[in-house]
């Protein structure tokens, strides 16, 4: 059976700048991205049905299977009855379909589907951030899915766990040494070769990706997830840090959502509080507006390849897009396009060469290459490629 993760326009749109340079199921909430929480529930490898630009990034897809929209998470009880779906079928959660098995083409008119109804809960997403305001719900389901029936590597003495010690789990190869973790509010999870430096300070929720570094010292709140390859180290609460991103050195980082091959500059810190005390709002690129997140504390939202210089302050609800490179003294604006250079007394465009140079030596850095399809990618949105 093939299992196609289905990206709507509309559901896309809702999740930029994060989704500039992939599908919504590659976007990581709790331990693991939403395609990898799929394939592990159905016990395959998922294709990717996204926008037409991102296509040299993923494989061809099926003519037939079963199309799951990407907005929501599995659980065994959600993967059984989207497995148990005949050709002709439709999952619905009230009004909203999950699932249907078909073919692409009638994703636009599911009348002549026989509706199944699902009657459990399902967390769903719609918006940037709900990736941190709903990570704490996902890591405890992430947890249970990956460490279920399973052993972890031994803990060392020189730890001290406030709560139940059978909540830290530890691939093969992850090291913690002298420092204090505390289960009580959720579980923390160290990925393959994942390294807790001595004096770290974390309560779960937590996960620390594959070869992963938290750094000395460091003080993490849940629900917080740092994603594979990742160097963290200062203050970071309830925030979701994708792949390859470096927030190395003090500074305080909150509610926020940071996407792959960033960088945040020594002593780099987010407000995640307005003053008042009053609703955050964020920039939203469907809507081309603010828009009232409904939410007290949110802080910054970080396209891909972005990158901040030390000491660089970003106000409540800001949201930095693709490409950008900030520096300098003051808040720059809640809104920084993507592509953007400077900083609070302005920006220019940041070339496009410039930043495949930098690309280029970071991806060299982790033993990668930065690839064509990467500058495709990038080039087609700096081109203004991308109508939104």
């Amino acid at each position: 059976m093939n299992f196609v993760l289905l990206d709507t326009s509309e559901i896309w749109k809702g999740f930029l700048p994060l989704t500039f340079t992939k599908a919504v199921s590659d976007l990581r909430i709790g331990i693991l991205t939403l395609k990898q929480k799929w394939d592990r529930s159905l016990k395959t490898s998922c294709f990717y049905s996204t926008q037409a630009y991102l296509s040299g990034k993923y494989p061809a897809l099926p003519a037939e299977g079963i199309f799951i929209y990407s907005q929501y998470c599995p659980d065994e009880s959600l993967a059984t009855a989207v497995s148990a779906l005949k050709r002709g079928e439709a999952l619905y959660l009230k009004q909203q379909v999950i699932a249907f098995y078909g073919s692409l083409k009638d994703q636009n008119d599911l009348s002549k589907f026989t509706r199944v109804d699902y009657l459990a809960e399902v967390l769903s997403l719609a918006n940037t951030w709900d990736l941190f305001q709903k990570n704490a719900i996902a890591l405890k389901s992430d947890f249970e899915l990956i460490t279920k029936n399973r052993k972890s590597d031994p803990l060392s003495a020189s730890v001290t766990v406030i709560g139940d010690r059978n909540l830290v789990f530890l691939e093969k190869g992850a090291n913690v040494e002298a420092c204090i973790l505390n289960t009580i509010a959720g579980p923390i999870y160290l990925g393959e070769d994942a390294e807790m430096m001595e004096g770290g300070i974390v309560r779960g929720p937590f996960a620390l990706g594959e070869h992963s570094t938290l750094k000395m010292g460091a003080k993490i709140y849940g629900a917080t997830t740092i994603g594979p390859h990742c160097k963290v180290g200062g203050e970071v609460s309830n925030s979701v840090i994708f792949g390859y991103s470096n927030k190395a050195h003090d500074g305080f980082l909150g509610n926020s959502v940071i996407g792959e091959w960033c960088n945040l500059g020594a002593d780099t810190n987010n407000s995640n509080l307005k003053n008042n005390y009053g609703n955050v709002k964020l920039f939203n690129y469907a809507e081309n507006k603010q828009i009232d997140t409904g939410l007290q504390f949110c802080g910054l939202i970080m396209g891909d390849h972005s990158k901040a210089g030390i000491n660089t302050m970003f106000n409540t609800g800001t949201v930095a897009g693709l490409g950008c490179n900030i520096y300098g003294g003051g808040f720059p604006s809640t809104v920084i396009p993507n592509f953007s250079w400077g900083g609070s007394e302005g920006f220019e465009d940041y070339r496009l060469e410039k930043l495949f140079e930098t690309a280029e030596k970071v991806y060299e850095r982790r033993g990668l290459q930065f690839s064509e399809v990467d500058k495709e990618i990038l080039s087609f949105v700096y081109e203004g490629g991308v109508k939104l």
